[in-house]
Parts: C-alpha cells; sequence; structure tokens
C-alpha cells in the first residue's frame, strides 16, 4: 500500500491494523524459527551419532565464529533477546528506530541462534522469539506509521513468548511481571489482543499441541508438603547462582573477569569446549535444548543422574558465551534434571510430578518470575491439578533466588544496552 494511502487511513484503525498485522507476521516468523530449530538439532543429531567426537573441534570453533561475527557486526543480537526487549521498552522512542529490535539485529538473532543449535549449543528459542517478535510488531507499526510506545514493543515481547511455548497464559503474565514495569489498563488490553491474535494463527498453523506433552502424575497432599520446600529451595539456590554468575560477568570489576571479557574469542572458544565436553560425557543428553530428555523425564521415564549438573554446566558455559540464543528452554532442563535427583530423595512421590517442580523451581530461580513460571509449566504440560504445589515451589524459590542473587537477571543485563551499571548484591 503506497505510504499516502496508509495516511489517509484514521489513526485509531491504522493502530489496531498494525496491532492485527504485526500479531498475525510475528507468529508465523516464530513457527518457522521453531522450525529451524528443530532441524539445526535433528541435523547435528545425525552428525554426531557418525562422529561422535567431532564435537570437541567443531563446537568451539562455530562458537568463536558466532561471537566474533555477533561483536562485530551485530552486538544487539547477543545473548537471550529479552534483555534488549526491556531497555528498548523503557525508552520506546530510541529503541523503535535503533539497532536492539530492528529488523537487522532481529535476522542476526534469527541466524546466530540456529548455528549455535547447529552444533549443540544449550540454548533456546524462546528468549531470542521476544526480541525478534518485538521487533517485527514495531516495524509493522512503522510501516502503517503508528508510534511505536512501550505498550507496542511489550505487546510484540509478550506474544512471542506465547507462541513460542504454545502458552497464551504464560504470554501475558511474562508481560505483566518481566517485560513491563508499569502495566497499564490500556497495555494490558494491547497486550492480550497480540498474544490471542498470535495464539490463534498457531494453532491454525502448528495445531492444538502441549509443549511437553499431556501429563497426568498428580502429588498427593502428604509429598506436597514435602517435595515443594525442597524443590523450591534447590531451585532457588541453583538459579539464583546461574543469574549471579551472568550478572558478575557482565559487570564485576575483579582483574579476571576483566580479563575475560577483554578477550570475547577466547572466552567463547573455552565455553564451546564446555558444551562439547558435556555433551560426550552425558551421551548427547546435553545437547541444545534437552527437550527430548526432559520430556521423557516428564513422562516418568529415567535419564543419567549427571544430566541436571552437566546441562547446567552446558547452559552457563552457552549464556556466558556471548553468541545468541536464550535461556528459556536450557533452564527447563536443567530444572527437569534437579527434579531427577529429588525424585531419588523422595522415590515413594511420581517422579514425573517431582520433576516438573524441580522444573519450577530452578526456572523461577533463574528468571525470578514465579506467575509466569507456574502458569507456563501448567501450560506445557495441561497439568492443573499441580498448580498449587507449582505456586508454593515458586514463591519459594524466587525467596531463595533474590537471597542469593538480589538483581533480576533478565532487568541487570538490559543495563548492558542502556549504559545503566548493575552489578550481584
Amino acid at each position: 500500500m503506497p505510504l499516502h494511502s496508509i495516511e489517509t487511513i484514521a489513526p485509531k484503525l491504522r493502530a489496531r491494523l498494525a496491532a492485527v498485522c504485526g500479531a498475525v507476521l510475528l507468529s508465523l516468523v516464530a513457527i518457522v524459527f521453531a522450525r529451524c530449530g528443530e532441524l539445526a538439532q535433528a541435523g547435528f543429531a545425525r552428525a554426531q551419532a557418525l562422529s561422535p567426537y567431532a564435537p570437541l573441534v567443531l563446537t568451539p570453533a562455530i562458537f568463536v565464529i558466532v561471537v566474533h561475527l555477533t561483536r562485530r557486526w551485530y552486538p544487539e543480537a547477543r545473548g537471550s533477546g529479552i534483555p534488549q526487549a526491556i531497555s528498548a521498552g523503557h525508552n520506546p522512542g530510541a529503541g523503535a528506530t535503533g539497532p536492539l529490535i530492528s529488523l537487522r539485529t532481529s535476522a542476526a538473532k534469527f541466524a546466530g541462534t540456529i548455528a549455535i543449535l547447529c552444533v549443540g549449543g544449550s540454548v533456546g528459542r524462546e528468549g531470542p522469539t521476544v526480541q525478534i517478535s518485538a521487533a517485527v510488531m514495531a516495524a509493522v507499526h512503522r510501516w502503517l506509521r503508528v508510534p511505536v510506545t512501550a505498550g507496542v514493543i511489550i505487546a510484540g515481547g509478550a506474544a512471542g513468548v506465547a507462541a513460542a511455548f504454545n502458552t497464551p497464559l504464560a504470554g501475558v503474565a511474562f508481560a505483566i511481571e518481566e517485560l513491563a514495569s508499569a502495566f497499564e489498563q490500556k497495555v494490558a488490553v494491547f497486550v492480550m489482543a497480540a498474544v490471542m491474535i498470535s495464539g490463534m494463527v498457531s494453532l491454525g498453523l502448528a495445531g492444538d499441541y502441549v509443549y511437553f506433552g499431556t501429563m497426568s502424575q498428580a502429588l498427593p497432599v502428604q509429598d506436597m508438603i514435602i517435595v515443594a520446600p525442597l524443590a523450591g529451595v534447590v531451585g532457588g539456590v541453583a538459579g539464583g547462582l546461574f543469574s549471579r554468575t551472568l550478572i558478575a560477568f557482565a559487570w564485576a570489576g575483579s582483574p579476571v573477569l576483566a580479563w575475560t571479557r577483554s578477550h570475547p574469542l577466547v572466552l567463547a572458544g573455552t565455553c564451546g569446549l564446555v558444551v562439547a565436553v558435556m555433551g560426550v560425557a552425558t551421551h548427547g543428553q546435553t545437547w541444545g535444548t534437552g527437550y527430548e530428555t526432559t520430556k521423557a523425564l516428564l513422562g516418568g521415564e529415567d535419564a543419567s543422574l549427571l544430566f541436571g549438573p552437566a546441562k547446567f554446566l552446558a547452559s552457563l558455559a552457552t549464556a556466558l558465551s556471548g553468541a545468541p540464543g536464550g535461556i528459556f528452554a536450557p533452564s527447563l532442563s536443567v530444572g527437569a534434571g534437579l527434579g531427577r535427583l529429588l525424585a531419588e530423595l523422595i522415590p515413594a512421590a511420581p517422579a514425573g510430578a517431582v520433576v516438573l517442580l524441580g522444573m519450577a523451581g530452578y526456572f523461577t530461580g533463574v528468571v525470578g518470575a514465579p506467575l509466569p513460571a507456574s502458569i507456563i509449566m501448567m501450560e506445557m504440560t495441561a497439568e492443573r491439578s499441580m498448580i498449587l504445589p507449582l505456586f508454593a515451589t515458586a514463591l519459594i524459590a524466587d525467596w531463595i533466588s533474590s537471597r542469593v542473587c538480589r538483581p533480576k537477571l533478565y532487568h541487570a543485563l538490559s543495563r548492558q544496552f542502556s549504559g545503566r551499571p548493575a552489578r550481584p548484591e
């Protein structure tokens, strides 16, 4: 449509058209991103089966190449993507026209994340989907000559969460708790509309699926009283340590960390080697998102006791490397591994239910968002009978994690893109 024709449309109608078109387009991008991620992991699995030790060389090499290209040409594409969306939302005027949520940065985020998945990196696509979706929503608003406000960026990010996990309620909750510091009613309506539209598009194209499959392992009250606090404490401590380490590497003034930051390619190669060693040592269980192992554990199947600790190290190494990629899915896998360890301590409790609480505890401990964590777990497993123990676990984990790492991870990391200092307290 020519620009002069666009400008003849009433402003309110243009705003609604931008919201609808943006939500539809970002959901399509999220579906393509998900499919490319699946193909990347499947391709790596086939290659690794042919040459089990090749990743010891290939993975560090690709980490170095991707980090070099990202730092040299697309620095705003590094890491998760959620901190970038938060930073852009704090200053929507500059964020809408700057590189944080530009289509150029989003394309680099897309390609970089897929490249890391192609060599077994422990990354997820959910955080990158938030940044990419915010960029798509902002771009559509610019094309239709509609002002890009904080609400536009928040709605795009929230719809990205919903499209990535097929969890619309979690998208709204995540927007409230993580993306928006001041959540007004007008923004809430925009967010819910964007999430609903993107969800309908995803439902129509990808089908009505439950991310981890339907789970049916309720936890008796007597077990809940034991497992929920235990999962909350363990998840809160481990998640808090993960977050504190990432923030320290980003901001701490220690000479060792300062030297590490000044040699990013050495760090990237070392982190890639750690990821490769963990993958080889666990016979491939820690490669990529860890989805298959996590789904098996939720179904009550067995996995190595080393899965949780090894996945923790692989995820931490990948996040520290500076490569594009999210921590959502890897955090769920680490939590599942920790739940597997807790299930050994409480053999009478349903193993799948303990694993689910381990996921909720660790995920909350990392992101510091108990409400979205609980809703995400419920929607991804369709297990509504676990909502009370999930909330209890998440609240305990959030309190414990805040004692280990006071700043919230995404908000602290967002300061890298706005120049404000943030150090662990």
